[in-house]
């Protein structure tokens, strides 16, 4: 008798046992589909979140160099080292690396703060009542840095941003923020011209043309300077908690400059917080990083790829790519090793059946195919069922890790660096420059980070669909783990003789 007839005969007879091994094969193949699925989800969420945020490096400051520099309690350092600290990046240091080939565009920033003047208020922050001096006296006054510098005026009612362009600065690059009157700030743009956001510019009755006074401290002493509106832009973002903290941090009270004019604010010129570059060709980041570095002091500057942005904003992702690479591995092995224990309990019980065939000369190869086409119509049906149920399966055991590993990310990131810009800054010097350069750059830097994250929206939810080439993936290693199962059980049974099998039955 055709031993694949044979395989159909005892299937059918056997429908406790083919029943047992359809459902633990499926159960084995829903868990390696949902393995699959997840790390392919995952892998495509990736490379479409680092398609959206592109290739950037940014140049700033060297913050540990600037630390060192003005840490009191460094026994290295002393009044000259701390005057002699470079606090900005060069303007001509920025220019010269935007000439090089392959830039798409770049982005200068240069960030500073303001009181409010004649013709313009600030927004309120929930937590500016009105005499905010009163409410941030006790609980600022452990972070006034040396020299006594009030940090109400570290603080301001505004935040003055210069950049080159509005067009690659962050918010406008990801759609948080749009132009919706007038212009942004360009090339073109003139000294002492502002864009303002749409609250703001209601707030204070303020349209394009009109002008407006803010007032920004400059070696201890209170300067005027008259802006006139550009544009105004609106602003979907909602304002954070920390932002919520000062009227500067609000967005809403963010007012966009051209370079020069922020730098008049600081009291310098030709200065930058930071200069990020966008390169038209991701593939040559690295070694447009090497380049940049070979050029410049490190220990003066630092230059930060989006590379590294990658592996803290995306690392949720990559752990979960790694996790369910490690699903289809274990539970394959773990497949493997149960359906070997059933085959072999199974084969135990076929002995005489086994001895009877052998002794008529049976093929003993054509004994363990009929064990493998026996298993291999089982998981057939089993393919069939994990096609329907791996979809669900995945989805929510994909989700449900995206959001412990989101949350533990975010609590690593949030936790020990949480306001570390601020803080830092405290500690920098007792001027305005350095105190307002520090901190303005590591908002620049936090900027990147929620630019990312905004590119990133892909990580909120994985979407977790079955393709083709899951299901031969997933055909390849049931295969494999049915032609394992069969070898290794068989292997004891089929080296005896007919002879010793059938008088030991």
């Amino acid at each position: 008798m055709n031993f694949l007839k044979r395989t159909w005969l005892v299937t059918k007879a056997k429908k406790g046992r083919t029943a047992l091994l359809i459902l633990v094969t499926s159960a084995i193949l829903i868990f390696v589909l949902a393995g699959l699925t997840i790390k392919n989800a995952a892998d495509s969420a990736i490379e479409s979140a680092k398609s959206k945020a592109g290739a950037t490096v940014t140049l700033s400051v060297n913050r540990e160099s600037l630390m060192k520099a003005f840490n009191p309690d460094n026994q290295s350092s002393d009044s000259s080292s701390s005057t002699n600290a470079v606090t900005s990046v060069n303007l001509k240091t920025a220019d010269s690396i935007a000439k090089k080939d392959g830039i798409a565009s770049y982005l200068y920033l240069s960030t500073t703060t303001a009181t409010s003047g004649d013709g313009i208020e600030a927004i309120s922050t929930s937590s500016s009542s009105s005499d905010s001096s009163d409410s941030s006296s006790s609980s600022d006054a452990s972070a006034t840095p040396p020299g006594g510098r009030d940090m109400k005026m570290a603080s301001g009612d505004f935040t003055i941003t210069g950049v080159n362009s509005t067009n690659y600065a962050n918010d406008f690059t990801t759609s948080i923020s749009k132009i919706t009157d007038g212009v942004g700030i360009t090339a073109d743009t003139k000294s002492n011209q502002a864009v303002i956001s749409e609250d703001l510019a209601k707030a204070n009755v303020l349209a394009v043309g009109d002008t407006f006074t803010v007032t920004a401290t400059v070696n201890n002493t209170d300067t005027n300077y008259k802006l006139t509106v550009v544009g105004i832009y609106s602003n979907s973002s909602t304002a954070t908690t920390a932002q919520m903290m000062s009227n500067a941090s609000n967005p809403q009270n963010n007012i966009y400059t051209n370079i020069e004019t922020a730098n008049t604010m600081k009291g310098q010129s030709d200065v930058l917080d930071s200069a990020t570059y966008t390169l038209s060709n991701p593939e040559k980041l690295d070694s447009f990083v090497k380049d940049v570095e070979s050029e410049i002091d490190t220990d003066t500057y630092s230059v930060i790829s989006s590379n590294e942005i990658y592996k803290q904003m995306l690392s949720p992702l990559n752990n979960i790519s790694s996790i369910a690479q490690n699903i289809v591995i274990l539970v394959a092995l773990a497949g493997a090793v149960i359906l070997t224990l059933i085959i072999i309990l199974s084969i135990r019980e076929r002995r005489y059946e086994i001895g009877v065939l052998m002794s008529l000369g049976e093929n003993r190869l054509k004994i363990i195919g009929q064990f493998f086409t026996e298993l291999f119509l089982v998981t057939l049906v089993s393919l069939v069922i994990a096609s329907f149920a791996g979809n669900l399966v995945g989805n929510a055991l994909g989700n449900q890790l995206l959001t412990s590993s989101t949350e533990q990310t975010s609590s690593q990131i949030a936790g020990p660096g949480k306001g570390a810009p601020d803080q830092d800054t405290a500690s920098n010097s007792n001027s305005s420059s350095t105190t307002n350069t520090g901190k303005m750059t590591g908002r620049g830097r936090m900027g990147n980070m929620m630019a990312m994250v905004s590119a990133t929206e892909d990580i909120n939810n994985l979407d977790i669909k079955m393709t083709a080439e899951d299901m031969i993936k997933l055909g390849g290693i049931a295969l494999l783990i049915s032609f394992i199962s069969t070898v290794l059980a068989s292997i004891g049974i089929v080296r005896m003789k007919p002879k010793d099998i059938l008088s030991s039955n």
